[in-house]
């Protein structure tokens, strides 16, 4: 079992990662709200079904209104900001770097809100990793076009704030119940804000073809069960500050994945930052073991 556990932040992170190539598929085809809100309500129906075949477990009231409220920041907010401001021709890289800003912010949240030490070798690793994030983002920037407007800026802060807080609220408020329950009152919530956004400010066009229809599964099945559930365990079982290091490596892998399926250009630099990221994280979320004195 703990085998497995060790798994779980790299599965996580490639999972994770994945969520911009989907992204990439299907917004030429709806606009975002709209997409995200049909994400959101299948990813919730299909939560509801497993809680059905799953048996008794439910969450009260309580952690039923705590989850979706985490679920309003970690999937309304943050996506739709993140969406729309990539819709309105944010790049996509410096979209990324902004939001490479999040794991300071979740540790300093963390350290008010929850409690949480954090040494300064872990200060020094959130450093590193946002160096290092910097660095592989770094030639992506150079056309940055007329998308970068003080609109999908402020969009794209907006979204760091709402992961960052959404994370904490999902630590303090709504990790002692049940992961699958807990998961499907996020996506409620989440569903909820993207109606209301879509049925404010879009048309509601979708152009049904194979591209989207990939995209929607990819994303339903792989994102927002698959690597959510694996992010709500690692919410329930480890420090914040230490989670959130994990998005650092982010920028990297989906670099990593866009080279080998879209023929993206990956030059030595980046290669640096990836293992500058890395070094990151690993200061980030080591755990500094005493030493035990050896028996003669």
């Amino acid at each position: 079992m703990d085998n497995i556990k060790r798994l779980i932040p790299a599965t996580f992170v490639v999972l994770w990662a994945t969520g911009f190539i989907g992204a990439r598929y299907a917004m030429p085809w709806a606009e975002p709200f709209t997409f995200l809100a049909a994400r959101f309500v299948i990813a919730a129906l299909l939560m509801a079904g497993l809680m059905l075949l799953r048996g008794p477990a439910r969450a009260t009231r309580s952690e039923a209104l705590h989850a979706a409220g985490a679920g309003v920041l970690m999937h309304g907010v943050y996506l739709g900001a993140v969406f729309w401001a990539i819709h309105r021709g944010m790049p996509a890289g410096l979209s990324a770097l902004i939001v490479g800003l999040q794991p300071l912010i979740t540790a300093v949240l963390a350290g008010k809100i929850l409690g949480e030490a954090i040494l300064p070798r872990h200060w020094a690793g959130l450093a590193v990793g946002l160096i290092g994030v910097v660095i592989v983002l770094w030639p992506k920037l150079g056309a940055l076009g007329g998308g970068v407007t003080a609109a999908t800026l402020t969009a794209s802060f907006i979204s760091v704030l709402g992961m960052s807080a959404g994370t904490i609220w999902q630590k303090r408020f709504a990790s002692g119940g049940d992961l699958v329950a807990a998961t499907m009152w996020q996506y409620v919530g989440g569903s909820a804000v993207m109606i209301l956004a879509s049925l404010a400010f879009e048309t509601r066009t979708v152009v049904i073809n194979g591209e989207l229809i990939f995209a929607m599964a990819w994303l339903v099945l792989v994102l927002s069960i698959g690597a959510i559930f694996l992010l709500m365990l690692m919410i329930r079982d480890g420090e914040m500050s230490k989670v959130a290091s994990l998005f650092y490596l982010v920028p990297a892998v989906t670099a990593l994945i866009a080279w080998a399926l879209f023929g993206e250009q990956l030059n030595l630099v980046q290669i640096a930052g990836m293992a500058i990221a890395t070094l990151g994280v690993g200061l980030a979320t080591n755990r500094q073991q005493r030493l035990q004195p050896s028996k003669a």
